[in-house]
């Protein structure tokens, strides 16, 4: 099968409701609770990509329609190994993705599924959804499923409905799910909060970027690659490797006790992929023996909810028609410096309560 249609596959129609918005054409009509449910627990890729597009979807009318089908496949979720992968631009995050998935699938006999995010344009909202030309091998596997996902200008560098996406994906039975995200920057804390491990790519030979790196970022590692070890970069990113772990000891030991293992690996002849994935097994082997998985997902689960209500009153806000009426005037005071952002956000929230200026309601 030609890579070409694995990319319809997985996009379903590049999005439907980016591509409504590019041509005007309506979205496909939406399938019964039913179709989705059977579809998605059957592990059938078409419905499952359909599936994740009524979850992405900002219609109001698949609002309830995604609800429904993520708490009927919710008890068939939560089984998967979630690994979230970052690393600076240019360090080969794609290929490392298909080398790591080609070794999943072809040596260890199992399925994937990689939900990639694509930055968005801020101008048009449309976005390149290129991954999986740059996943050549892993494109036209059976038992891969690869979901480039518009970030829309998301927080976080990671599409605003990762978390559903991923747990339609583990109803599908997909054992193992990768995300990758846009870069470094504001995606770690985002990527960190919805998987249980978190990898770390970098370069050997390309400046002191740890040096550089927030702590925080440092600190929510589980482990460290150095990719493109191959040919005459072989030993300076084991330089490099040996480096990187000695900085990594000086920080304090993580929460749970592990200590983030640094490695050297090459996408290009799979070198170290291998390694790569046991240090993956050895942490969830040893957050399932101490009994720290639970917990994490726990609280992945709470950040999670808050997170939605936080989006549903900026939605509600926003929508609210005495708001919408007064937010351009308050903005403009506030770009010309004649209000504080102080004041003009406390009088919307009055108004979108329907307060009186006193603080009684209407």
């Amino acid at each position: 099968k030609s890579v070409a249609a694995f990319i319809a596959i997985g996009n379903d129609v590049n999005h439907q409701k980016t591509s409504s918005k590019i041509t005007g054409s309506a979205p496909r009509k939406r399938l019964p609770l039913e179709r989705y449910v059977d579809g998605v627990m059957s592990g059938n890729r078409v419905i499952l990509a359909r599936a994740i597009t009524v979850i992405e979807s900002d219609l109001p009318a698949d609002g309830e329609l995604a609800a429904r089908l993520l708490d009927t496949v919710l008890p068939h979720t939560g089984e998967s190994r979630r690994v979230g992968i970052t690393g600076v631009p240019g360090v080969g995050k794609s290929t490392f993705i298909d080398a790591l998935g080609i070794h999943l699938i072809r040596e260890r006999g199992e399925n994937v599924a990689v939900l990639s995010v694509d930055p968005s344009s801020p101008i048009s909202g449309g976005s390149i959804l290129g991954d999986k030309t740059r996943m050549e091998r892993l494109a036209v596997e059976e038992r891969a499923f690869i979901r480039p996902s518009p970030s829309r200008g998301h927080l976080g560098g990671v599409a605003r409905r990762t978390r559903e996406t991923m747990l339609l994906c583990e109803a599908a039975g997909y054992r193992n799910i990768l995300v990758e995200t846009v870069g470094v920057g504001q995606s770690e804390t985002a990527v960190r909060s919805m998987t249980d491990f978190f990898l770390l790519l970098m370069l050997a030979g390309a400046g002191d970027e740890l040096q550089g790196m927030k702590r925080g970022i440092i600190e929510m590692l589980d482990g460290m690659a150095i990719n493109k070890a191959d040919g005459d970069n072989k030993r300076k990113a084991e330089r490099a490797r040996t480096e990187y772990a000695n900085a990594l000891h000086l920080f304090p030991a993580s929460a749970d006790g592990w200590a983030p293992p640094v490695v050297t690996c090459s996408s290009l002849n799979g070198d170290g992929i291998e390694e790569v994935w046991q240090m993956v097994l050895a942490h969830r082997q040893m957050m399932e023996n101490r009994g720290l998985l639970k917990q994490r997902r726990s609280r992945q689960s709470l950040e999670w909810m808050n997170e939605l209500v936080i989006l549903g009153l900026d939605e509600s806000l926003r929508a609210n028609r005495a708001v919408a009426g007064r937010l351009p005037q308050l903005q403009e005071e506030v770009r010309k410096g004649q209000m504080t952002p102080f004041a003009a956000s406390r009088e919307l929230l009055r108004i979108f309560h329907g307060e009186a200026p006193g603080g009684q309601r209407h």
